[in-house]
């Protein structure tokens, strides 16, 4: 019976320094993770944070467009210039465009990003498509927007991203064979070359996205605006390039 009960208060005793053993363990357990979560938290306010200071940046730049396009539009007529056929009205469509832009980065999410990703290069895709097609004289433009295929939003991301890609790479190298077999003088040449141009940086932005992933949704989707701003901030620079022909006519 001693035996017994020496036995049992072992037992109990062994059990309560097993209890005091683990009481650390779970305190610090739970702590390392109150730690983890604190650590997330303060990630991603820091990445909401530069994601703010990142759209307020274009903003700026975006609302810097207007006074640039009005000084600019001054000097056109002060230094007796004409902008390229066509420069004009599309650079002041841009000059608009970029503000709006902006409103859509800030609203921008993992969810809908890919979605608005693909729109606005169709976007940019079908505007060089008819300058090409202005530039050509051509009736019709291959693969135009009008008769492709809906996306396959059913399909996985790399599945979808590598179809927009091969879609889209097919159209432009369409319009850039089409512009190699046009001539031009003047100032429609300078515009063939500055749809050359914007045809080649659409092709390199499509080598870029092939690696892109969804974790990579706002540098791609902020890349793109500020690349668009940028764009339209050489275009205002570009709109007295040419000067007024004065020149009689041979013959």
């Amino acid at each position: 019976m001693h035996r017994t009960f020496l036995a049992s208060v072992a037992v109990v005793a062994g059990l309560a320094v097993m209890g005091c053993d683990k009481g650390p363990a779970v305190e610090s357990g739970r702590a390392d993770v109150e730690s983890a979560d604190k650590q997330a938290v303060e990630k991603q306010a820091a990445e909401q944070r530069e994601r703010s200071e990142k759209a307020n940046e274009l903003e700026r730049r975006a609302a810097n467009l207007e006074s640039q396009w009005t000084e600019m539009q001054t000097k056109v007529v002060t230094r007796n210039r004409t902008a390229t056929a066509g420069l004009r009205e599309e650079v002041a469509e841009d000059v608009k465009n970029a503000r709006e832009a902006v409103e859509n980065l800030r609203t921008t999410t993992p969810e809908n990003w890919w979605e608005r990703h693909e729109r606005a290069l169709e976007r940019s895709v079908s505007d060089v498509s008819a300058d090409v097609q202005r530039l050509t004289k051509q009736k019709t433009m291959p693969g135009s927007t009008e008769n492709a295929a809906p996306a396959n939003t059913s399909a996985g991301f790399t599945d979808r991203r590598d179809a927009f890609v091969s879609r889209l790479r097919e159209r432009l190298d369409a319009m850039e064979e089409q512009l190699d077999n046009t001539k031009a003088k003047g100032a429609v040449e300078t515009e063939l070359k500055d749809t050359k141009a914007r045809i080649d940086k659409l092709q390199d932005d499509l080598d870029k996205l092939r690696s892109a992933s969804p974790d990579s949704w706002w540098d791609v989707s902020s890349a793109r605006v500020a690349e668009y701003i940028e764009r339209v901030e050489a275009s205002i620079k570009r709109l007295d390039d040419n000067k007024i022909q004065t020149d009689k006519p041979r013959g």
